[in-house]
């Protein structure tokens, strides 16, 4: 976007907010109408319980179902903007997508903010990215959520929550989006009683489109999808405040190449590249989920069990470059369990210890084990690999199998002193066994191969602490003091004496304020955060295997930081939302990655702001008919690529608009992402050798534009 235009930009936005506010704000005078307006109760389960999220002593911002669907929401990276200082590192492939929290990321196979998906954590990235069926909300919870959740919840959570199947009417709905880049999409789900007792609900989904990359070569669009997803729900509820629920869900993804091309040369021809090979990349997910509570006078039983099984395949031109030199296909699945169990007061009902005082409480434990296996293989033409060696050289790295055990148990109490004051002490104990079996050759075996049998175990104790204080009743302040961690563990792939790696821990200390006012029309929240990390984890480049990484224990770090969020109905048919984050996140003294000295850098994938602005309007045309349309701008500050900052990406703005018309039956809508087509490169990592700058990156989803049309009942 030109840089006249972005400066504008807010003054043009405040403009078309004013038009589409200032009729409707007349009309209700001019009528007489004095509604009641204020901004829905938002519940949260941040801390495993239900609460409101007004009072959680933490960062969290809700995506409600509502907002979900205003915006076109389709994955869990395309709510992000709703949350300050969140940032998802992005490729077309699916499998990878990382969400970052001030500065606060890592591999996909140990992330520092962790998916759970009802309830059940997913322990790798490859799993957590899917589409969003029958979603009731996202929670994006910033801060560490070691003290409750454990492992790689040092930076926060992502929590998605599946709508409960409606046990009064039947209900369903039917859309079907069009867009550029011949996408078709279609998507159905129905929800109703069996019974009094008995719900169900089934969603189905499938989708496709062409890719946005084209190559060269043999002017073939590369990064193309197609998918095919579903999920069915039972839930039985046999006595009020009891409930059972089981949830299955499945996707299969049938997509083209990595769009990976040389950083100087992507930004010079964006959704250009040119390579004598075209890939692709699958991945089949499929996972159950068993959800038991129950509400007792005096106690809240809660168990979760989860089953999760992925595998994925891909195949990609590993120079990629129009030369016959390198070929990579990978192949990894894993299979996951846990279970949690956990006891509680009841939600509305505090333990009453006497007339001043009373006492929320929480106790529980979870378990889980997971199996996962990799088998890469880089086949290298003739003569790459040595001037001597005539013939293709294939280099399995890894060949690899680990498996994990783990528990953790947890507690958290918090002492509610007259109805104003909270102090929140909790802490979570955990231990985790970890095996592997790493294996790395040649074929044919030129050099010696290497394999590595061992195991290792770690144990970690994450302590909170937070106080609360409602000034008034709708407006409180808070601090806390808790630490997360990340677990330890084995690279399958890395360099000799590099396969282990250790724990990561981070020390998080916050301060903010809550309210609503205007009478509950307004609700803003601000935050200020600091974080010091001890042994923190980073991915790094393997030098002696192209397109390769492995997590290694770079040293300290520190990120300090602010966040502001607003939402505001100033009419019973305008909805207004923005935020605003602010990260500084630096190495520490004495961090060392790859051998080089590293302190004072920026962290990468950490942009230095993040900030939205939007607002939704409805205006009714008839006493059936309503027209609605819907404006965001979201803006990204500078971000570096990696650790010795040597190549970034500078700051840029996205804008998104939707509009239509709806009845109570049916509905229509327009839709433009990236309305001004921005090119901006939102991943790229080192890759010296094969490509002129040093780096391979892919370029931001550019302008799509397309209409839907739906159903509901």
């Amino acid at each position: 976007m030109p840089g006249a235009l972005l400066r504008r930009l807010p003054v043009v936005l405040t403009a078309g907010l004013v038009v589409g506010v200032l009729p409707l704000a007349v009309d209700a005078q001019s009528s007489g109408q004095s509604p009641s307006i204020t901004l829905p109760t938002v519940i949260v389960t941040a801390q495993k319980e239900p609460a409101d999220v007004r009072f959680i002593p933490g960062s969290v911002t809700a995506v409600t179902d509502g907002a979900l669907a205003s915006a076109g929401v389709r994955i869990v990276s395309d709510a992000a903007f709703f949350a300050p200082n969140t940032f998802f590192t992005e490729f077309t492939a699916r499998k990878l997508s990382n969400p970052r929290f001030r500065g606060i990321g890592a591999s996909p196979s140990n992330p520092g903010v962790t998916t759970y998906i009802d309830g059940v954590p997913q322990l790798n990235a490859n799993s957590s990215s899917l589409e969003l069926l029958d979603v009731s909300q996202i929670e994006y919870v910033r801060g560490p959520q070691s003290p409750l959740f454990g492992r790689n919840a040092l930076g926060g959570i992502v929590n998605v929550s599946s709508a409960r199947p409606a046990l009064s009417e039947w209900t369903g709905t039917l859309v079907a989006p069009l867009a550029n880049a011949a996408s078709r999409e279609v998507r159905g789900s129905a929800s109703g009683p069996l019974s009094d007792t008995v719900a169900v609900s089934v969603s189905l989904g499938k989708q496709e489109r062409s890719g946005y990359t084209a190559n060269d070569i043999t002017g073939n669009d590369l990064d193309f999808r197609s998918g095919t997803f579903g999920k069915a729900q039972l839930m039985w509820v046999p006595k009020q405040n009891w409930e059972a629920r089981v949830i299955v869900s499945a996707e299969r993804n049938r997509d083209g190449d990595y769009a990976l091309g040389d950083l100087d040369q992507l930004r010079a021809a964006p959704f250009r590249v040119a390579r004598d090979y075209e890939g692709y990349t699958h991945r089949d997910v499929k996972a159950a989920t068993v959800m038991l509570r129950g509400e007792g006078e005096r106690i809240t039983f809660t168990s979760s069990t989860g089953f999760v099984s992925w595998q994925t395949e891909d195949a990609t031109d590993l120079d990629y470059s129009p030369r016959p030199l390198a070929t990579r296909t990978n192949a990894e699945e894993s299979v996951q369990f846990t279970q949690e169990i956990r006891a509680a007061s009841p939600v509305n009902a505090p333990l009453q210890l006497s007339d001043s005082l009373a006492l929320k409480w929480q106790a529980g434990a979870m378990l889980f084990t997971q199996g996962y296996d990799q088998l890469a293989v880089n086949t290298i033409a003739p003569f790459v690999f040595s001037p001597f060696v005539g013939v293709p050289v294939h280099q399995y790295s890894p060949d690899a199998a680990l498996d994990d055990f783990g528990m953790g148990v947890f507690g958290q109490a918090t002492l509610i002193v007259d109805d104003r004051l909270d102090l929140t002490l909790g802490a979570r104990f955990d231990h985790e066994d970890k095996e592997a079996v790493l294996g790395h050759y040649l074929v044919p075996a030129l050099v010696p191969g290497s394999q590595v049998s061992s195991e290792r175990s770690y144990t970690h104790t994450s302590p909170q602490v937070a106080l609360a204080y409602r000034l008034q009743s709708h407006l409180m302040v808070y601090g806390s003091f808790s630490q997360g961690f990340k677990a330890g563990g084995w690279n399958p792939a890395s360099p000799t004496e590099a396969e282990g790696y250790d724990k990561e821990t981070a020390w998080h200390a916050e301060g903010g304020v809550k309210g609503t006012f205007a009478a509950g029309r307004v609700s803003a929240s601000a935050a200020v955060f600091h974080i010091s990390w001890n042994d923190m984890q980073l991915n790094v480049p393997n030098p002696f295997v192209p397109g390769q990484f492995y997590i290694a224990n770079v040293g300290e770090a520190r990120s300090r930081g602010v966040e502001l969020e607003l939402a505001a109905r100033p009419h019973a048919r305008v909805e207004l939302f923005g935020n605003v984050g602010y990260t500084h996140a630096r190495f520490g003294d004495g961090s060392v990655s790859s051998g080089a000295d590293v302190a004072g850098n920026t962290i990468p994938n950490a942009p230095s702001y993040t900030a939205a602005l939007g607002a939704r309007v409805e205006r009714p045309l008839t006493d059936a008919v309503t027209l609605f349309g819907r404006a965001e701008a979201v803006f990204y500050g500078e971000m570096q690529f990696d650790d010795a900052n040597t190549a970034s990406q500078e700051a840029y703005s996205l804008v998104n608009v939707r509009g239509g018309v709806r009845s109570r039956y049916v509905f229509a809508e327009a839709w433009v992402r990236n309305a001004f087509d921005t090119r901006y490169v939102p991943v790229a990592f080192p890759y010296p050798g094969f490509t002129p700058s040093g780096f391979i990156g892919e370029m931001g989803r550019p302008r799509t534009f397309g209409v839907s049309a739906g159903v509901t009942f």
